[in-house]
């Protein structure tokens, strides 16, 4: 680094400091203003044009403007533009003047193949059919198109789509996590929720009403209760022996993933400190906070409407309970006769200030308390009572220990082993419960304080529920009911309202996001001023504007940006816009992306002709790899996977796989799942060995293999180069080239010979086609060598990419 550029570092850095620190405000402008000077190019080499956008960006982040993120959404014009035939929709407009800008064309429209491909694996998350295919490249009417798109919108499998991805946000899973990774079987009824919402294009705005206070707003909706499951889904140690502060830790919980979901914004960087980058305070974090404080959840609401999943529930149980009755009602009696001294040991085994909320008169409790008993009486089981009588049996120095408990504890555990002879009567799936938030029916809330550097026995000043003040200077409109305190109620009427400067500004980024890999903010959830800053602030704002305007609706902020000339652009590498815009921000080509892992397994599931296409329901299990084994769940000794009964279960789309914490479904691991601990904002995209080798050697990606081979002979015949054809058009849309076909019969030829050459005394096993309706006649070592070539292409990375 030369001498001048040096000093252009450190009085930029000089800069900052005094301007955050210094009482003196002259002395920091003049400072700042000699930085600026240097950067400015009076001693140094930097363009003009890049000198023009350092100091844009200096003046932006002025300490007495806000944030620009933080400001009102403009209502921009689209820019006047040269190549006016290319634009469709205003979204065109404001792209285009960027590329032009930079002196070069947009891209020409794909071709119809690829762009079905690429909108039917971006709305439905799946591969389409060649039927599908055909049908749209064959019409040529004019709204052709148009006509796709609404389709696309109109099908259950956008909603199955759109919820995936709102799921990765509200880090969903079918567990709690932690070292036990407990079952929470009503969670798949917050799944099946966020899938309805998408498919009747519930608008924002109440979606996000729903979810934050739905047991507020509507309290006997039974959707509503359910949309609080957003809250509910944060990872939980039933273990934990200090209930106060895991209230704290919840409420922690909640409160970054609002920040991060709903505002795009890290407040949770603000609960050990001041926040580093942006100005929300400790005060502003705690008072957000203070808005969740009465939070509580209640896992045993009965439905208020039975449908068919519930009815069958109940009836497996009452099964099972009729064929156990006598055993566990003589296990319960040995359980009485220490149940007193268990359960008041169990309730010792709390920390202090646990324990004086829970051996507190019920007419003492304190709001605090109120939660800490609650949360005493939803996690406690009769498994605290048995650990106590097998310790008073097995611990002879246990003050507990009496010697006619030896005899108790052997028979107690000869009657658990003959119960678990019908666990096969169990209810495999599903619940007859639902859970939601819930403020235990009382408007009182726990006082919420500061708490210094973030830890939860420290507690400075009270606070009470605000918004952040250099946010905005509105006030909470909190009007408690006789059950509820109504703070998350005018939480949400906040987050959702169309002058909060972020909320819409952060869901239209997401999904923009969605579609070309990128947002126009890169940084998806942070929008301070750590993240990045927009790259077409005038589309984002038109975006988000026309989406206010238009009702929060979603599908059609969907459809605006299917229907633009940017989505329809070709993929085709280009050395000219590679040289204006190497990283592709400009969008002057349609960026190529890697298919995510629930699009790979469901379009293998749609090739292979295996997609069951049941929309909602209970999770469900699908088999793992031999090698695989899970154990068993440290809660209730149950395994923590058991596979289906029900074999259509295990072609389910991936967003229905049960979604357990500590053990992630292996072939959708390998390809960058949502990790379920955290707000998931954007997939990571990795190219690995271990992907490659995972579809290659799986055997349930093999018998998937398998299934489109057999698919393929069924349509396309005995001809070999049709079945080349029909396998392409499944995977690719597209016949192969002619080279690739010559390709592929070598390749036929060649696995054939390799085939015979494995014989042992004569004998060889070979992997046939599956589902062949005619195998007669047929050279079965001509069809292993062809399920051979299918694995094979539907192993490249053709089919794992979407153009």
């Amino acid at each position: 680094m030369n001498r001048k550029a040096y000093l252009a570092v450190v009085l930029a850095l000089s800069a900052t400091v005094t301007v955050a620190g210094a009482a003196d405000e002259k002395a920091a402008a003049d400072t700042a203003a000699k930085a600026e000077a240097v950067l400015a190019g009076k001693t140094a080499t930097a363009s003009s044009g890049k000198t023009e956008v350092a100091k844009a960006n200096f003046e932006k982040n002025d300490a007495k403007l806000p944030l620009w993120s933080w400001q009102q959404v403009k209502s921009p014009v689209a820019p006047n533009v040269q190549q006016k035939n290319w634009v469709r929709t205003p979204i065109d407009a404001f792209v285009l003047a960027q590329i032009e800008a930079k002196g070069i064309k947009a891209s020409p429209d794909a071709d119809r193949a690829s762009l079905i491909r690429r909108a039917t694996l971006d709305v439905w998350g799946v591969i389409p059919t060649p039927e599908q295919v055909n049908e749209f490249v064959n019409d040529r009417s004019p709204d052709a198109y148009n006509k796709l798109v609404d389709r696309l919108l109109a099908s259950p499998q956008y909603g199955e789509r759109q919820a995936r991805r709102w799921l990765d946000l509200a880090r969903y899973a079918d567990s709690t996590g932690f070292q036990n990774d407990t079952t929470r079987p009503n969670m798949w009824r917050y799944r099946d929720y966020v899938i309805n919402a998408f498919n009747k294009d519930t608008p924002y705005d109440q979606f996000i009403k729903e979810q934050i206070a739905g047991d507020e707003i509507n309290p006997k909706d039974q959707n509503s209760l359910v949309a609080t499951g957003f809250l509910l889904n944060y990872p939980d140690n039933y273990n934990s022996r200090d209930l106060v502060q895991r209230h704290y830790q919840i409420q922690t919980d909640m409160t970054d993933t609002i920040g991060l979901a709903f505002l795009g914004t890290t407040v949770g960087c603000a609960r050990c400190h001041n926040h580093k980058n942006d100005k929300i305070t400790q005060k502003d974090y705690f008072s957000l906070q203070a808005f969740l404080a009465n939070t509580s959840v209640d896992e045993k609401i009965v439905p208020l409407v039975k449908g068919e999943q519930e009815i069958q529930w109940e009836k497996a149980q009452a099964k099972y309970q009729a064929a156990t009755k006598d055993i566990r009602d003589k296990q319960k009696a040995i359980l009485d006769t220490v149940r007193e001294a268990g359960v008041k040991y169990h309730k010792e085994r709390y920390l202090t200030d646990s324990r004086e909320a829970i051996f507190k008169a019920k007419e003492q409790w304190t709001p605090l308390d109120r939660w800490v008993n609650h949360r005493l009486e939803n996690i406690s089981t009769e498994r605290d009572v048995s650990g106590y009588l097998k310790r008073a049996a097995e611990d002879k120095n246990f003050e507990g220990h009496k010697p006619e408990l030896v005899e108790k504890w052997a028979e107690y555990e000869k009657l658990t082993a003959e119960l678990k002879k019908y666990d096969n009567l169990k209810p495999t799936a599903g619940s007859r419960y639902i859970s939601a938030a819930t403020e235990l029916g009382n408007p009182v809330a726990p006082p919420t304080h500061v708490r210094f550097t973030g830890v939860h026995e420290r507690p400075l000043d009270e606070v009470q529920p605000a918004f952040p003040a250099a946010l905005t200077d509105e006030k909470p409109v909190i009007v408690p009911t006789a059950t509820s305190s109504g703070r998350r109620t005018a939480l949400a009427n906040w987050i959702a309202s169309p002058k909060n400067p972020l909320t819409a500004r952060v869901y239209v980024n997401r999904v923009w996001n969605q579609y070309f890999g990128g947002g126009i903010v890169s940084t998806i959830s942070d929008f301070g001023k750590a993240g990045a800053k927009p790259t077409n602030p005038e589309l984002l704002d038109y975006l988000a504007d026309s989406f206010v305007k238009e009702g929060w609706d979603v599908k059609k902020l969907h459809k605006q940006i299917l229907l633009s000339s940017v989505y329809r652009q070709s993929s085709a590498h280009r050395d000219d816009a590679y040289k204006a815009d190497p990283d592709n921000k400009l969008l002057a080509v349609f960026p190529r992306r890697r298919l995510d892992a629930e699009q790979i397994r469901d379009s293998l599931l749609v090739a292979s002709g295996k997609i069951e296409d049941k929309v909602g329901g209970p999770s469900v299990f699908p088999p793992l790899p031999a090698n695989v084994n899970v154990g068993v769940n440290n809660f209730d000794n149950n395994p923590a996977w058991t596979v289906s009964k029900d074999w259509h279960d295990h072609n389910r789309r991936s967003i229905y796989v049960f979604t357990r914490r500590s053990v992630s479904y292996p072939m959708l691991e390998v390809f960058d799942p949502a990790n379920p601990q955290l707000v998931h904002s954007k997939r990571d995209v990795t190219t690995t060995p271990l992907q490659a080798l995972t579809l290659f050697n799986s055997d349930i990606v093999f018998g998937w293999s398998q299934a489109l081979a057999g698919r393929v002979i069924n349509e396309a015949g005995n001809d070999d180069s049709a079945r080349l054809d029909k396998l392409y058009q499944i995977l690719f849309a597209r016949s192969p080239e002619s080279s690739e076909k010559s390709a592929l019969r070598e390749f036929l030829s060649k696995q054939e010979k390799e085939i015979k050459n494995k014989t042992v005394d004569g004998k060889f096993e070979i992997s046939t086609p599956t589902g062949l309706k005619n195998a007669q006649g047929q050279d079965p070592v001509h069809l292993a060598a062809f399920v051979d070539l299918v694995h094979t292409v539907a192993n490249s990375s053709e089919f794992s990419y979407r153009f």
